[in-house]
């Protein structure tokens, strides 16, 4: 369906990526945020909740991350595409609700404008140590999705994509910003609201008596009733049936958890997306995302600059991770090479895909800025070798 336009700016800004954000929640349709100020990622917020009362929508300030989180899971029952956003440390306390809302199957999205951390870390700073976090944070057996955007117009498009994903898979959407690209300035280009394309909540149509929340019929992700709309149902963080009621059997819990995995497992192809640039030929392939993309590419410029066949893989859904892409790539190129502003995290995927047929540079960087060209540059160089 389309957009509605109470909730799309249409035309040309230049807006910083925070901002962007916002907009591509209200042009996607969101219209209940909850939140607790945090730096880099407050501005998403001010920005919504001064558009909010000229479109219709909500905005709470909570008194921490983690009933932020519980107030959204609240806010999706009752089919109001829901989010909020956040940094490190909030990211840290909302895990649990996250995993709830995993278990439970809520679509709701998740911004994390990453800063230097461990714990409160550099608030101002950039970083992307949270990559990590994002797949594995909470307990148990789930699967989630995570994009990352490189720049405002990304933060723009990739937050409408995020809702959308959320309401095809019933899943909570990650959106892994970093401090650079949610305070970097750029145009913004805010399309019609006719061209953009909003993924409806999937309502039931059974009658309240022939419902079950839970029960799929084949297609792996069930069909919603809103709270207060006449349906009896039972939504809980506990292993549940189809009705929804505590199951604790064995056979129950293997049912539950393998559908939560295999839904998104068994779509990573309409998922996954990559943006591939140079690939054939290529000796080396710099492997990157969000804000180090870019910086990546200068490096890149340098290298081939001096001789060396390289090309480019930007992760622009980073979970589910694009296995299968990396393990071609390993088959024929020499190295890859993976910049990231942490110690080492999404590097340590490539080279279990990559599995040996291929080596693995990591280019660590701690947070508080972006790598140097130079030293990308060098590591491209000296895999090649």
């Amino acid at each position: 369906m389309k957009a509605d336009p109470r909730g799309v700016l249409t035309g040309t800004h230049y807006l910083d990526g925070d901002f962007a954000c916002g907009e591509g929640a209200l042009a996607a349709g969101c219209r209940f945020v909850a939140g607790y100020p945090i730096t880099p990622s407050t501005e998403v917020v001010e920005r919504m909740s001064r558009r909010f009362p000229t479109i219709g929508g909500t905005f709470i300030q909570m008194e921490d991350e983690l009933a932020s989180m519980a107030a959204v899971v609240g806010a999706s029952w009752t089919g109001t595409k829901s989010m909020t956003v956040t940094s490190g440390p909030g990211f840290s306390l909302m895990m649990e609700n996250i995993g709830l809302a995993a278990m439970m199957e809520t679509p709701c999205v998740v911004v994390n404008v990453q800063r230097a951390g461990p714990s409160t870390g550099l608030p101002t700073m950039v970083g992307q140590a949270d990559m990590m976090q994002a797949r594995w944070g909470s307990h148990g057996d789930y699967q989630l999705i995570a994009l990352c955007p490189r720049s405002p117009q990304e933060a723009f498009d990739l937050t409408v994509h995020a809702f959308n994903l959320s309401e095809t898979y019933r899943v909570p959407v990650l959106i892994m910003m970093d401090e650079c690209v949610g305070h970097m300035t750029e145009k913004v280009v805010i399309p019609p609201a006719a061209d953009i394309q909003v993924v409806p909540r999937r309502l039931t149509s059974r009658p309240p008596g022939e419902f079950k929340p839970y029960e799929t019929n084949g297609s792996m992700v069930p069909e919603f009733a809103r709270a207060g709309d006449g349906y009896r149902f039972h939504a809980t963080g506990l292993t549940h049936d189809e009705r929804g009621y505590p199951d604790m059997t064995i056979a129950c819990h293997e049912r539950a958890v393998r559908r939560l995995t295999d839904k998104i497992r068994s779509h990573v192809d309409d998922i996954s997306m990559v943006e591939e640039e140079d690939l054939a030929g290529a000796r080396v392939v710099v492997v990157s995302y969000g804000i180090t993309s870019r910086v990546a590419r200068m490096g890149m410029l340098m290298a081939r600059k001096a001789g060396v066949k390289v090309g480019s893989l930007r992760l622009i859904v980073a979970w589910p991770f694009p296995e299968e892409r990396i393990r071609r790539l390993a088959a024929k190129v020499k190295a890859f090479v993976v910049p990231e502003i942490n110690l080492g995290q999404m590097a340590l995927e490539v080279e279990r895909c990559a599995a040996g047929k291929a080596a693995v540079v990591c280019v660590p960087h701690a947070g508080g800025a972006v790598h140097e060209p130079e030293a990308i540059c060098d590591a491209i160089r000296k895999a090649a070798e």
